[in-house]
């Protein structure tokens, strides 16, 4: 008999990944290979993300190429708390299951392409199995959300906030470290909220007690001396306890925050929590204190009721706020969430034009903030070598979402390599510079 051969697909957010890493670092120890084609594959699972509407559509095509060029499907992840959808376009898929739902993604495995060998025959790094490069790694604090944002369909997808102990998570991430990843990056649906569920419970790490709270685990992991960065904050008060750490190089001065908009009568419709005003003022307070801090965040345009008021009071947000990375989107009904049913829906030439002035306005504030680190040397870590050069980040970049830096004639350099770096020349985007003698 040969060993069983996975096809694994994995869409949606880096929280997604997490998930799809579990499932994968489970079946690898139990003995599949897993492969990179359709062709070579026995069995093809696709972990979906149901958030937007263009996410779904994506996972839906997704789950149809898998179905027309291998035909054995397990459909898991947000999409799959809407089975009847899935199955209306594509009945032919062999099972459907949930978010987060380790279990019974293994056992559908097992069902339709049961395990050739014992477990512990085939043995795993003691990391897992990693579908980021070597150098960097998502770390997932918690699942689920305490939050019920009325254009958001989360919690039911992936239930109530639920942390896991302190003492798990700096566990799972002293083994990264060891595997040689050079980067964390923290990930749940509510980094700051960790540990709310658990009472803030205290476990232990290396011997010693720690609670189960974010400053707590901010501190620890700026203990293990890599570039630890923080996705998905919301700004509450606590959170300025963490400045600190920052301005101190213990983690990363990097804040990835989810505003959503700066109108006091649109985020409570929205059902966020702060308003514009108290925003401003935290922000203030931090660059004060950490005048390096570099903030990212996402905002809607065009979400019902919005008028040129509520538009025009984001525009000066983000003006005043001078954030360095910024995405935005226009709003689009989401099914089964609690904004379809709000008055005042805004049209769609106006939406795009919003978007429009929008994305105008943030990209002269981001190319304004980066050509004022034209001159400045700074930390570059290296995510890929190319025959003109290398191509890195900076403590102010996240793979993927963020910009580059294009450091040309570097190609002695490796992967997973920090370089010091002089910039020389910016976009709105990216930064491009030279290595520094010395």
């Amino acid at each position: 008999m040969t060993t069983p051969r996975l096809g694994f697909i994995s869409l949606g957010c880096p929280k997604a990944l997490v998930d799809s890493e579990r499932i994968l670092t489970r079946l690898r120890a139990e003995g599949y290979d897993l492969v990179s084609t359709y062709k070579d594959a026995d069995l093809v699972v696709v972990n979906t993300c149901g958030f937007i509407d263009t996410a779904v559509e994506e996972s839906l095509d997704a789950i149809g190429e898998a179905l027309a060029e291998n035909g054995k499907v397990i459909v898991t992840g947000c999409l799959g708390a809407r089975e009847e959808e899935i199955r209306a376009r594509h009945p032919q898929v062999l099972k459907v299951t949930g978010a987060h739902a380790y279990e019974e993604v293994v056992n559908s495995v097992h069902e339709y392409l049961p395990p050739l060998h014992d477990p512990f025959v085939h043995l795993v790094p003691p990391q897992g199995v990693k579908l980021t490069p070597q150098h960097y790694a998502y770390l997932k604090i918690s699942e689920g959300c305490n939050h019920r944002c009325s254009f958001c369909i989360i919690p039911s997808l992936r239930g109530d906030l639920a942390s896991r102990p302190i003492g798990e998570v700096m566990g799972e991430a002293e083994r990264l470290v060891q595997a040689g990843v050079k980067e964390l990056l923290v990930v749940s649906q509510d980094t700051s909220a960790y540990g709310v569920d658990l009472k803030y419970r205290t476990s232990f790490w290396e011997g010693r007690p720690l609670k189960s709270r974010f400053q707590d685990l901010a501190r620890s992991l700026g203990e293990l001396g890599i570039w630890v960065r923080m996705h998905y904050v919301y700004p509450y008060p606590h959170v300025d306890s963490v400045i600190p750490l920052m301005a101190e190089g213990k983690i990363l001065p990097y804040l990835d925050i989810p505003f959503q908009h700066s109108s006091p009568r649109i985020l409570k419709l929205m059902k966020r929590p702060a308003s514009g005003e108290d925003n401003l003022e935290r922000i203030r307070a931090w660059r004060g204190i950490c005048p390096d801090l570099t903030l990212r965040s996402t905002f809607i345009v065009g979400f019902p009721g919005e008028t040129d008021e509520d538009f025009e009071e984001l525009l000066d947000f983000l003006d005043q706020a001078q954030l360095d990375r910024v995405g935005c989107f226009a709003y689009s009904p989401v099914a089964g969430a609690a904004a379809n049913a709000l008055p005042g829906a805004v049209p769609e030439e106006v939406k795009v034009e919003r978007l429009t002035r929008f994305m105008a306005l943030q990209a002269q504030i981001s190319e304004d903030r980066l050509q004022a680190r034209v001159g400045r040397r700074e930390t570059v870590l290296i995510d890929e070598v190319v025959e003109e050069g290398a191509v890195g980040r900076s403590r102010a970049d996240a793979p993927e979402i963020d910009g580059q830096v294009f450091i040309d004639g570097a190609t002695h350099l490796q992967v997973g390599e920090f370089a010091e770096v002089e910039f020389e020349e910016a976009d709105e985007h990216d930064l491009w510079g030279h290595l520094t003698q010395g």
